[in-house]
């Protein structure tokens, strides 16, 4: 923090000048957002002003080395507005949205002069944005289930609570320097993540915007979960059948850009040799999506329920099928060479391509022994075992045009799959 009778008149006025425009910034979104011109209410003036009042009193208390005129400052403004909600109260117009967002913006201009300029208006554009999504934000909250709120508040547990206490250390020589419980636990957490997000964003915007829309967003939270869904409901719905085949199609491609999204994070090493033969299956799914899209241009829609896809226990059994996935993988690679790795993880790709992912995608960090290309190749072996299965499914239990329509695609998709297996 810099004092400030050391700083020049250049730095002043651009901290003032940032403190100004972070006001002004969540002042639009409030005049903006009330209708009645005949109304008083604050605004672009208001806020603006109330950025310049924090960055000001900051600079008062550094003058006199004493907390005290910042604290007035922040005294006064919550006394007034207590006042003005009082008020409102009585005249049935009552709010704490405008008050704690001018507070907020109090703050950021004292943040910004402090130095903390990147804090300042973050917290100005995070207030901006959440007061603009009222509407969105009511909607989503109507549509929850008390199962969503449950599952919600399982997802907290596990990461607030469980995660902060579990050990952070190797638990035993090699093959069981693998079992470190925070490591574990914290992908487990990352994956579920990942999950929840695709099913906020599927419950936000709804399913009826097209089965285009679904596929994407599906595929972000389960691409399994997508294709058990809609092949189950094209046994009474043959009707829609393309459409389905088009949502199911645009999940497994997503599948593949999500796992690599999740090996870019973890592991930019491996992501590197993964692009490339990963880019096959994603181009053989996208075309023959588009290929569907184009031949089936009506406008039908058709709903899906979709239920939330994080539970506890499911979020405890992914953690122990994760674990012993991560000991055999690294016992084959001890024991069986290359070859043991590429049979688990096709195997393991049968029932969850996340979980050998990101088991290889940790013991490909240069710390555990398994070479970056044999990783590569083992989950490309993984993601062609996953869409393989995906495809039996929907042959088997899916309706007779759902199979025919997906047939010449799902065989030019495991072709693609494995082709990429040659490529890595």
């Amino acid at each position: 923090m810099q004092n400030a009778w050391l700083m020049d008149e250049a730095t002043l006025f651009l901290r003032f000048g940032i403190a100004l425009l972070v006001g002004i910034l969540v002042g639009i979104q409030r005049e903006y957002s009330f209708k009645d011109p005949e109304t008083e209410h604050p605004g672009i003036r208001t806020f603006a002003l109330m950025g310049l009042v924090g960055c000001a009193s900051a600079l008062s208390s550094d003058l006199v080395h004493s907390p005290w005129p910042f604290v007035s400052v922040i005294v006064v403004v919550g006394a007034f507005f207590t006042v003005t909600y009082y008020i409102g109260s009585l005249k049935a117009q009552s709010g704490l949205t405008t008050p704690i967002s001018a507070l907020i913006t109090v703050l950021s201009g004292a943040l910004i002069f402090w130095g903390k300029i990147k804090l300042g208006i973050a917290l100005g554009v995070v207030t901006t944005v959440m007061l603009s999504l009222k509407f969105e934000t009511r909607q989503f909250v109507r549509q929850l289930t008390r199962e969503d709120l449950f599952a919600t508040l399982k997802f907290a547990v596990i990461t607030a609570i469980i995660l902060p206490i579990l050990p952070n250390s190797q638990l035993g020589p090699p093959p069981f320097d693998v079992f470190n419980p925070f490591v574990i636990w914290l992908l487990v957490v990352f994956i579920s993540g990942i999950s929840f997000i695709g099913y906020i964003l599927i419950k936000t915007l709804g399913t009826q915007k097209g089965m285009g829309l679904t596929g994407i967003l599906g595929g972000i939270a389960s691409s399994t979960a997508v294709t058990l869904s809609l092949t189950q409901r094209s046994r009474h719905e043959d009707a829609l059948s393309r459409p389905f085949a088009l949502a199911i199609f645009i999940a497994w491609t997503i599948m593949f850009a999500r796992l690599f999204v999740i090996v870019l994070v973890l592991n930019v090493k491996l992501a590197a040799m993964l692009w490339r033969p990963m880019l096959v299956p994603i181009a053989v799914g996208l075309a023959y999506a588009l290929f569907l899209f184009i031949l089936h241009r009506s406008e039908e829609k058709a709903e899906m329920r979709v239920t939330n896809p994080f539970e506890l226990w499911p979020a405890i059994t992914f953690g122990v099928i994760f674990t012993l996935i991560l000991f055999i993988a690294k016992a084959a690679q001890i024991y069986l060479g290359e070859s043991g790795i590429y049979l688990t993880s096709f195997l393991s790709g049968l029932a969850d391509v996340d979980a050998i992912t990101l088991s290889l995608t940790q013991l490909s960090d240069g710390k555990n022994g398994i070479q970056p290309a044999t990783a590569a190749k083992a989950i490309v072996f993984a993601t062609a075992a996953n869409t393989f299965l995906k495809g039996v499914l929907v042959l088997g239990i899916g309706s007779a045009p759902l199979r025919k329509i997906v047939l010449p695609g799902f065989l030019l998709l495991v072709c693609g799959a494995f082709l990429a297996v040659f490529l890595t």
